[in-house]
């Protein structure tokens, strides 16, 4: 456990991102390696994202220094303590104890915190092959090679012989899961995956609390919310990152996963579910981030779970847009600026929770580049989390889109960051070297970002702005690098 306070600064905005985006594509972040031969470069990383959370929130940190707790969760665990009454030392008594439960040892982690209530990201449950596949230093510790699975022979779930330890194993480990859940007051689960198991080599490697066949999960609010899981956004780079149009192939034969929600959780979302496999990406993204909005908006103090499986495609994508819009409402990360916010959930959202980009743009699965090209779909009030306040109106002679974007003209590529990736800003003809909006009388506060100033998050895309409390969502395009 470590103070909040005292974390200097790790830079200018644009190089601090710059050098975030060179690590982020170079190797997959793992706590154990202590950041190798960049070891400097993601020191100053984890330390100006402890500098941003200190703005805004009273931290303590549980520490994973080599991997110890999770090989690919963040060296330093940001535990946010303001209107929480978690105990740090407790907490990590039950983590230490209940990491076991989940795939690869990505425990139940608060992320967020909103009015008090954690919002929580992991794996889904390890499975029967899982549990038992792993070397006990890589299941105890998480430390080694854990993207090694059981091998299937001779091994059946539906052994009789081993049926009733199975049994005994699932009730001691996912016991102290549920226990860790409690004790965040996590009722809600969302669960990504598109599948009920995930199945290697016919053995199942993970299960999800919707299957467990001892309804361990039953106090539990559950929701099965499949969503398409990164080999999909393949389809969305081929189609020159045009997510409109694009619909997931739900008769595939894995996916065995409905959408299940309780009707108590629809009711106030002018949203008919039962389309949800004619819906493309975009209106599938924003029905699901409308219902997430909506749970944890909810007049009771109960706390939310998002996992898919590994916990860290699906499972970012949906804490980023989480973190953005409560943040762009003024209700989260209050005091951090465009380029702040951007740069923290960047790099302690994606980076150090082990997403793995440069696998992932290796093979053009790019749901990273997807999350922030879908700021554009979220700018209205429907998505904001102020029920209490309708958003005002535009100032007059202007448009949304004038507001909201920035000409496209003379801006370079618009493909993603693995296309023509580099790092030297250029000038563009087509700008002025600054975007000036200036909030009307209703809104708190101006923005005047200076291009070298905004952050930049694939070639020709970027940041996310707030408009005081007028609850303005912009996406503002800028030149590439």
């Amino acid at each position: 456990m470590a103070a909040a306070r005292g974390c200097p600064p790790a830079g200018p905005g644009d190089r601090g991102l710059a050098e975030l985006l060179l690590e982020f594509s170079r190797a997959q972040y793992r706590a154990k390696d202590g950041g190798g031969a960049a070891a400097n470069k993601v020191e100053r990383i984890e330390r100006r994202c402890l500098e941003l959370f200190g703005r805004d929130y009273r931290y303590s940190i549980i520490h994973n220094a080599h991997g110890e707790v999770c090989a690919h969760y963040p060296r330093h665990i940001v535990i946010m303590e303001f209107e929480s009454t978690v105990q740090v030392g407790k907490l990590q008594d039950l983590i230490n104890r209940s990491k076991m439960a989940r795939c690869r040892g990505r425990f139940v982690c608060p992320v967020i915190l909103y009015k008090g209530k954690h919002i929580c990201r992991s794996a889904t449950l390890a499975g029967w092959g899982e549990l038992y596949g792993r070397t006990g230093y890589n299941y105890i510790f998480s430390g080694g090679s854990d993207d090694a699975w059981a091998d299937a022979e001779d091994i059946s779930e539906e052994d009789s012989a081993l049926r009733n330890a199975d049994s005994q194993l699932f009730d001691k480990v996912r016991g102290h899961d549920i226990k860790l859940l409690r004790y965040l007051s996590v009722r809600y689960i969302c669960d990504l995956m598109v599948e009920n198991k995930k199945v290697k080599f016919g053995l199942n490697v993970t299960s999800s609390e919707k299957v467990d066949k001892a309804q361990r999960y039953a106090d539990f609010t559950l929701l099965s919310i499949p969503y398409p899981g990164c080999e999909f956004f393949k389809e969305y780079k081929d189609r020159d990152y045009t997510a409109e149009g694009l619909i997931f192939n739900w008769k595939q034969d894995y996916v065995d996963a409905p959408l299940s929600i309780p009707a108590s959780l629809t009711q106030s979302l002018s949203i008919d579910w039962s389309e949800y496999q004619s819906w493309d990406l975009v209106q599938q993204t924003q029905n699901y981030l409308k219902l997430l909005i909506s749970i944890i908006n909810s007049d009771d103090d109960s706390g939310l779970l998002v996992h898919c499986i590994s916990g860290w495609d699906r499972t970012p994508l949906f804490i980023s847009l989480l973190r953005l819009s409560l943040w762009a409402d003024g209700l989260i990360h209050a005091s951090l600026e465009p380029s702040e916010i951007l740069y923290l959930t960047v790099a302690y959202d994606w980076f150090l929770f082990g997403h793995m980009l440069v696998d992932r743009l290796n093979k053009g699965e790019e749901i990273f580049f997807f999350c922030f090209n879908f700021l554009k779909h979220i700018t209205s009030e429907e998505f904001s989390a102020l029920k209490s306040q309708r958003r005002k109106s535009l100032p007059p002679g202007f448009t949304l889109e004038e507001i909201c974007m920035l000409k496209q003209r003379d801006r370079g590529s618009t493909t993603s960051l693995s296309s023509d990736f580099s790092l030297g800003m250029e000038s563009s003809p087509g700008a002025a070297g600054s975007f000036t909006y200036e909030a009307p009388a209703f809104s708190n506060r101006s923005f005047v970002l200076q291009e070298e100033e905004l952050c930049i998050i694939t070639s020709g895309r970027a940041a996310f702005c707030r408009d005081g409390r007028s609850q303005v969502l912009q996406l503002l395009l800028i030149n590439p690098f």
